[in-house]
């Protein structure tokens, strides 16, 4: 298979998305605009049913869909190709593939009819456009001037926030965006950067190098930020013809066999954990082997180059599947739920409507009292849910506070085992010679910073753990809660009506009869509400995992850093400087080194794990604070619709003589109106899946 034949057929399944969520947009746009007028003539004829919160949902549902992009994000240490690797993709050599790690320019790559660069600053000042040789111009720089930079811990860019690079290249215009984030062996800081972004990306591109099999550096970072984190990854090998060009005999075949064969070896020990889905081995499906300066030559000659053998046809058609198969499939279904809770809701407040419209005033007070009781246990159920929530909370935040103030506490007791990986290269006894000093300082603060990163990385993935485990529950609650819920609703419509309402026995878990805020409580309805390199994808505002993120940079980076590098490095110096000519060994010298250090790091332990843990509890509570508003909201919505409803029925009673024939007619075209919308995006849906199938 050819690079164009791969290309041209994930260029053609994006498209077909892309149509599929257009159609879909338009058919939820026309389902709120249907019910929104049929809100506005409601007003001056039997009233509105209330469908507010349906409307809503369904709009922000809609514009979501119709600017929806798959987001990948490149990462990788510096030197490792990234650039190349997008500018083969892209066809041009178009970004810069030489920038030194202190640019640290996040760039997002998107659609544009025109080539434009744009630079977003952290300080209030207005974006700036440049044109791309500027760009490339202004944010390359020399290494020499690099070094300085990083001596001085100066960042080369203090001001700029990212750069949005536009781009009319087809593939972004069928709805990819790429996020090229700064360089993973840069600093800690920066490595947060870039974590940022990998909660809120469909996908990670995690570029490596042949040439430099799975570096410590790049096995720390995955160990400590992508381990365990239920993430996407496609890892791309690149550079992969220099194993070639690296052997004595570039021509020796069975040489060159053995070597890649090696290769592979160390790639797949090193890889396979990250490369399995339920249980089920994915390596040959997220791990290939690139040589994207071949590609790059090859498109830039002939952007309809045939790419055999440098691996992107292999990777095209992985991705292809993953995102146009898999992620595109799991949001439409999200979005086919909520249509059809939406059109659920408009066919029983139309059912719950028309007996009504044959009842006098009179008779319809008598029997909104008489539902009283059961509007108040349907508050008694919202209130029971909010305790939980609260109680869960409160346990929750309190038993993840203690686990990391107990974490803290014991980091004493495995520091001298645990250090090891992440002392200085430099020679301890460069400390004893001043010109080495400050080298020797800024390397062994950067272990420091490594160290407890990795520690506070290790933690979190404990905490989210248990976090997913407590809104697991609660999602069973929200369910059961729901149920009750809906039988009471159930017998309100049948007190109010005289009417049995009839129960739909052969109904899924997807279209159960909860109510709509069970179902969001549940977890079954995502409004992703995107913006611009995916932060809080999630729905309707509530995403607990970027809460945790927001708080735990503060931890791992501010809070425990700042304490922690700051009273080390005078101590240690004052340790190594007092060893003396007898001790001046290398062995002693180094275990003097980390000696000194757990001394003043169990010093200073206990101030640590008091002042952080107390962020900790902080961030667990609002996780679970953002969820009960949101639940609260939508119950007390729910039951607000509801007694609406019956009040404006019982307003125009009293105002005007309710034309019945009318309002039957009125109300049985807005059913038939949201039933033929639901249809059509059923069609659309099954279309995309019969496709795939």
């Amino acid at each position: 298979m050819t690079y164009q034949v791969g290309t041209d057929k994930f260029i053609n399944d994006l498209e077909r998305v892309a149509q599929v969520r257009s159609e879909i947009s338009v058919c939820l746009s026309r389902i709120a605009d249907t019910i929104g007028e049929a809100e506005l003539v409601g007003e001056s004829s039997s009233g509105k049913l209330s469908l507010e919160r349906d409307i809503e949902d369904i709009t922000i549902a809609s514009k979501n869909l119709q600017k929806g992009v798959f987001r990948l994000l490149v990462l990788g240490d510096m030197k490792r190709g990234k650039s190349t690797f997008l500018n083969a993709l892209i066809g041009e050599n178009l970004l810069p593939s030489d920038v030194n790690p202190c640019t640290a320019v996040l760039t997002i790559l998107r659609y544009g009819p025109e080539k434009t660069v744009t630079i977003h600053f952290n300080d209030g000042k207005s974006p700036q456009k440049l044109d791309f040789q500027s760009f490339k111009y202004k944010y390359t720089i020399d290494p020499a001037e690099a070094k300085k930079l990083e001596q001085e811990k100066k960042s080369a860019f203090p001001d700029v926030d990212y750069a949005v690079v536009e781009y009319p290249l087809p593939l972004l215009e069928k709805g990819i965006e790429i996020v090229d984030s700064p360089g993973l062996n840069d600093t800690e800081s920066r490595n947060e950067l870039s974590l940022g972004y990998v909660n809120n990306c469909h996908a990670i591109l995690f570029v490596m190098r042949a040439s430099q099999p799975c570096t410590l550096g790049e096995r720390r970072y995955l160990e400590n930020y992508i381990k365990g984190r239920g993430l996407s990854v496609f890892f791309l090998v690149n550079a992969w013809d220099q194993v070639r060009e690296s052997l004595i005999d570039p021509d020796d075949v069975e040489e060159l066999q053995a070597s890649e064969n090696r290769l592979r070896q160390v790639f797949k020990a090193n890889l396979a954990e990250y490369c399995s889905l339920d249980g089920q081995d994915i390596y040959e499906e997220r791990v290939f082997e690139l040589s994207s300066i071949q590609a790059l030559r090859r498109r830039l000659k002939n952007p309809q180059a045939d790419l055999t053998g440098t691996g992107f046809p292999e990777f095209m058609g992985s991705l292809n599947t993953f995102l146009t198969r898999e992620r595109a499939i799991a949001e439409l279904r999200q979005v086919r739920t909520l249509a059809r809770q939406a059109c659920k809701h408009t066919q029983e407040a139309i059912a719950r409507r028309l007996p009504l419209l044959d009842q006098d005033v009179d008779e319809l007070k008598k029997r909104i009292d008489s539902v009283e009781p059961e509007f108040n246990k349907l508050t008694g159920i919202g209130e029971q849910f909010q305790k939980e929530i609260i109680n869960t909370r409160d346990s929750q935040a309190r038993k993840i506070s203690e686990s990391f103030r107990g974490y803290v506490l014991n980091l004493g007791n495995t520091f001298e085992t645990d250090f090891l990986r992440y002392q200085p290269e430099l020679n301890v006894l460069d400390f004893l010679s001043s010109g080495k000093r400050e080298a020797f300082n800024q390397a062994l603060q950067k272990a420091f910073e490594q160290y407890i990163a990795d520690k506070a990385a290790a933690w979190t993935l404990t905490a989210e753990k248990d976090i997913n485990d407590a809104f697991q529950v609660l999602s069973r609650s929200a369910s059961q809660y729901g149920a009750s819920y809906s039988q009471i609703t159930d017998q309100i419509t049948a007190k109010l009506t005289g009417q049995q309402v009839k129960v739909n026995p052969t109904s899924t878990p997807e279209e159960d009869q909860s109510p709509g805020w069970a179902k969001w409580a549940m977890g079954l309805l995502s409004l992703s509400r995107g913006n611009l390199a995916g932060v809080a994808l999630a729905g309707a505002g509530f995403d607990w995992k970027n809460i945790l993120l927001n708080y735990f940079t503060v931890i791992g980076i501010g809070g425990i850093l700042t304490a922690v590098t700051g009273i080390f490095l005078g101590p240690i110096g004052f340790a190594l400087l007092g060893l003396g000519v007898g001790f001046l060994q290398a062995d002693q010298a180094r275990k003097e080194l980390v000696k000194t250090a757990k001394k003043e790091l169990v010093k200073y332990l206990p101030q640590i794990a008091h002042e952080q843990s107390q962020t900790v509890y902080d961030a667990v509570k609002e996780c679970f604070d953002a969820y009960e508003k949101e639940v609260s909201q939508r119950i007390n919505d729910d039951i607000a619709s509801r007694k609406s409803e019956l009040d404006n029925l019982v307003k125009q009673k009293e105002t005007r003589e309710i034309n019945r024939e009318g309002e039957l007619h009125r109300l049985k075209k807005l059913q038939e109106d949201v039933i033929s919308q639901i249809q059509k995006i059923e069609a659309a849906y099954s279309s995309l899946l019969a496709y795939y199938s």
